[in-house]
């Protein structure tokens, strides 16, 4: 145990602390698994811009109902995140999970036009995100496998960007489309399963299938096993890690609560309510790889937790009784702002602090934490919002990050400090 911390210490030190000033090319499977994340997110946040208004305004579900349905979206992955990165370690099999992963996403678009009731529509978005969850950690660790350890923050950052330019175009599909076709959402549905099986056709064609270990990564005798990878959290930095995920995962509202709260503050027009997602992955987009290159120099942690607070000053913003016109696009830059900083900077940490031959096990049981979190978060803002309203809900919440900001500042690995 006094071995496996001190090896996981040594890892999270050159994790955490600034990287030598040089500079990387990028590997080509970065930019491969980025171009299918990009056509992935155009199909996924096709759904994600209409998905909130079509079950609380089409389909009349409550705020818990759709707190529910949307903890089960963001949440539901978590379950089986650790078989995903426990199957990929074995031999070496990265690929093929990922492939499995975001095909079965892909079968699950065209499955949302046929269910119209909340535990139908709760089963399909369930299986959807067990495809996520099975491809999230190995396509991670196929990133981090592929680059330098110095450079980690740098090809996630680079991974995020592409990632988030699919962001950035799904909601724009959907709009046209929502304004053009006279059954917008049946119309949206479709285009998206689409756009979802090209997404998995270049994971076949243009993503190799074995990952080589990391330059720089020494040979381990770690072999891939279920009570490997829980043996993991052995290592003090990992563990505290993902205690800090999950901490700071119990106060992030869900995007779509965001986008809902600033809708009823400000009376977003229906018809445009498909944009506001832009307007996060904008910043995500515009940030992702300054924060992820400033990351690997000036420290992951600090920059990790520097966007858990640009998360608190947008919901600082929201609460605000001021009504000005930039406000509503203040609280999305920070919302971006926020993603920018931490979900590459989160898998870039981690991955240096488990050998290469557990990467996918170690990358899940951080991603676990933090999806089940942020599960628990969305079922207790939306029972919140409908006991006593969306503002109480908001300030609630706004508190309690406010408290895992504080735990987690004291809790951070002391080779964090820089």
């Amino acid at each position: 145990m006094y071995v496996a911390d001190s090896r996981g210490a040594t890892a999270a030190r050159d994790a955490l602390r600034p990287g030598p000033r040089r500079t990387a090319a990028i590997a080509p499977t970065v930019f491969a698994l980025g171009a299918v994340s990009l056509i992935t997110d155009i199909s996924s946040e096709m759904i994600t811009a209409v998905l909130p208004l079509y079950l609380v305004a089409g389909l009349g579900l409550s705020p818990l109902g759709f707190g529910l349905l949307d903890g089960v979206y963001n949440g539901f992955s978590a379950v089986v995140r650790l078989v995903g990165g426990h199957l990929a370690d074995r031999r070496g099999r990265h690929k093929s999970v990922a492939v499995v992963g975001y095909g079965l996403s892909a079968v699950c678009k065209p499955l949302l036009l046929l269910v119209h009731t909340l535990p139908l529509i709760g089963a399909v978005l369930a299986v959807d995100r067990t495809g996520k969850g099975l491809r999230t950690a190995p396509r991670d660790a196929m990133i981090s496998l592929a680059s330098a350890p110095a450079t980690h923050g740098r090809a996630f950052g680079v991974h995020r960007a592409m990632d988030t330019a699919g962001a950035l175009l799904g909601p724009l599909v959907a709009f046209v489309i929502l304004r053009q076709a006279a059954e917008g959402y049946d119309a949206v549905f479709t285009v998206s399963t689409c756009v979802a099986v090209m997404g998995v056709l270049v994971l076949l064609l243009f993503v190799p299938g074995r990952q080589a270990t990391a330059r720089g990564a020494a040979t381990t005798g770690d072999r891939a096993s279920l009570r490997a990878a829980l043996a993991l959290l052995k290592r003090r930095d990992l563990r505290r890690l993902a205690i800090c995920a999950l901490l700071l995962g119990l106060a992030t509202v869900s995007d779509s609560f965001v986008y809902l709260v600033l809708q009823h503050r400000f009376d977003v027009p229906v018809q445009w309510f498909a944009l506001l997602p832009l307007g996060t992955a904008a910043a995500f987009l515009t940030l992702t790889v300054p924060l992820g290159r400033l990351a690997d120099r000036l420290g992951r942690w600090r920059v990790f937790l520097g966007g858990h607070v640009a998360l608190l000053a947008a919901y600082g913003l929201l609460l605000t009784p001021w009504h000005f016109g930039a406000l509503p696009y203040a609280v999305l830059a920070l919302h971006g702002t926020f993603y920018a900083a931490t979900d590459g900077v989160l898998m870039a940490a981690a991955s240096a602090t488990v050998p290469a031959a557990l990467r996918s096990s170690g990358l899940a049981l951080v991603q676990t934490g933090q999806a089940a979190a942020r599960f628990a978060c969305s079922l207790a803002f939306g029972a919140a919002w409908t006991a006593w309203g969306d503002h109480t809900a908001l300030t609630a919440t706004a508190i309690a990050l406010m408290v895992c900001v504080g735990a987690t500042a004291w809790l951070r690995p002391v080779e964090a400090a820089v």
